[in-house]
């Protein structure tokens, strides 16, 4: 039998669905104004990710969102730059022109222009000037608007922070570049190596810097889109033996390290260590391993000067015999008088 009070809660029930899902639809649908605003930022140009791209030719650019790199006033053109030569009121000089190998360009009714080397402003007064001097134009105005860039970047790997590419217009001094990669790790030695672009790895140039130095040799190295900068790793040095922290420890900030400053890196030498046998194991010239021996008395005494030590080098501090049996021996009687005594 039909059964009405149950057919009602049906309806009821329904409606209570179709009015939750009206209520999800309109709050989590995107608004009008929203999808006016993504679809105006798209078609100005950003991505996805919020980056100001190029505008679109012929988009809806009232608001347009443009960042121009702080570098941008000091590019420098180059051979594979893509220029857009416009000539204000004369079309037909103006010209898609691309800067050959020699860092020319050829326009209308010029003959090769030099502009390698030079910036966008230096660029637009030369075309403006040989306009003049030829008698074309009188009173000339012309922009230049790069289309393409040859490289945009510099690599950076190494003992950095964030190696890879590092996006460049104009030349950056070697610390900018260095800060732009996050700057040196704590395992970083004091050697940058700077590969040009286009040289062979041979050609490279080898430049002294530490993160405890005031950069002053360096300031004025500059870094250019293509070129490579290779932060070396420090040298390590190996204590090993009776010492407290036994390890291989970085030759950091100037890249020197001493046989004192490396015991002291290894907390000091431990109880049963035998002090007038220590010794330093380096490479010598022909690859085979040499055995130095050490007086750390007359070291620490300050009668000799502390051996310098090289990557590679391994410090080493035997064990006395002697000092070790009473070191144990210590250390048994101090375990039987924590020991518990059972009787049966």
């Amino acid at each position: 039998m039909h059964n009405p009070k149950a057919s009602n809660r049906r309806t009821i029930a329904a409606a209570v669905a179709t009015s939750i899902a009206a209520v999800a639809f309109l709050a989590f649908a995107p608004q009008p104004a929203a999808l006016a605003q993504a679809s105006t930022s798209m078609t100005n140009g950003s991505s996805a990710t919020g980056t100001p791209t190029r505008p679109v030719p012929g988009a809806n650019t009232q608001n347009p969102l443009v960042t121009v790199p702080e570098d941008f006033a000091n590019l420098q053109l180059a051979p594979g730059f893509l220029l857009n030569v416009e000539v204000y009121g004369e079309p037909d000089l103006s010209e898609h022109v691309r800067v050959d190998s020699t860092g020319n360009i050829s326009l209308p009714f010029l003959k090769s222009l030099h502009v390698g080397g030079g910036t966008i402003a230096q660029a637009q007064e030369t075309i403006q000037q040989k306009f003049r001097d030829q008698g074309i134009l009188k009173n000339p105005q012309v922009n230049i608007d790069v289309e393409q860039f040859p490289t945009t970047s510099a690599t950076v790997i190494g003992e950095v922070q964030y190696p890879g590419r590092v996006e460049l217009l104009a030349p950056h001094s070697l610390l900018d570049v260095i800060g732009l990669a996050g700057g040196e790790t704590t395992l970083a030695g004091n050697e940058i190596e700077l590969k040009r672009a286009g040289a062979s790895a041979k050609d490279a140039t080898t430049y002294h810097y530490s993160r405890g130095s005031s950069g002053d040799n360096v300031r004025s190295v500059m870094v250019s889109p293509g070129d490579t900068v290779i932060v070396k790793r420090a040298g390590v040095v190996y204590v090993l033996g009776a010492v407290n922290r036994p390890g291989g420890y970085a030759m950091q900030e100037n890249g020197e390290l001493n046989v004192a400053q490396a015991i002291s890196l290894a907390q000091g030498m431990a109880m049963q260590a035998k002090t007038g046998a220590l010794r330093v194991v380096k490479h010598g010239a022909d690859g085979q391993l040499v055995d130095v021996p050490v007086s750390y008395n007359r070291m620490m005494d300050g009668k000799d000067v502390p051996m310098n030590l090289a990557a590679g080098d391994i410090v080493y501090v035997p064990v006395s015999k002697v000092k070790t049996f009473f070191t144990s021996t210590t250390g048994l009687i101090g375990q039987t008088a924590a020991a518990t005594i059972y009787v049966h």
